[in-house]
């Protein structure tokens, strides 16, 4: 069992940064691949990026590539996304999730989820 709580969604103008943050309880994070998910009550929810569970591989849609890096620290049990340059349309509930498998695209594929924070993006 692992439980995710995500923090460091806020309100910011477009241009400028965040960071995410998702601290995993339990002594096994290092195995789970971790991915975040960003959905608006418009649209179903969207895989943003996956980082492997040794870090050394990630993957991210293709709207967030070179703004958004997903990092995370095994000692800390905790997965970062860096978010730059933000944009009004990457306003949304961001959610991290947890998987034993090879973390994917799919929500589908993840079997933890935290409660999300929200990002607020003003023109």
């Amino acid at each position: 069992q692992v439980q995710l709580v995500e923090s460091g969604g806020g309100l910011v103008q477009a241009g400028g940064s965040l960071r995410l943050s998702c601290a995993a309880s339990g002594r096994t994070f290092s195995s789970y691949a971790m991915g975040w998910f960003r959905q608006t009550p418009e649209k179903e929810r969207e895989f943003v990026a996956a980082i492997s569970w040794s870090g050394g591989m990630t993957y991210y849609r293709d709207s967030v590539k070179g703004r958004f890096t997903i990092s995370r620290d095994n000692n800390k049990n905790t997965v970062y996304l860096q978010m730059n340059s933000l944009k009004p349309e990457d306003t949304a509930l961001y959610y991290c999730a947890a998987t034993s498998n090879v973390g994917g695209s799919l929500p589908g594929e993840y079997e933890y989820w935290g409660q999300g924070t929200q990002v607020t993006v003003s023109s």
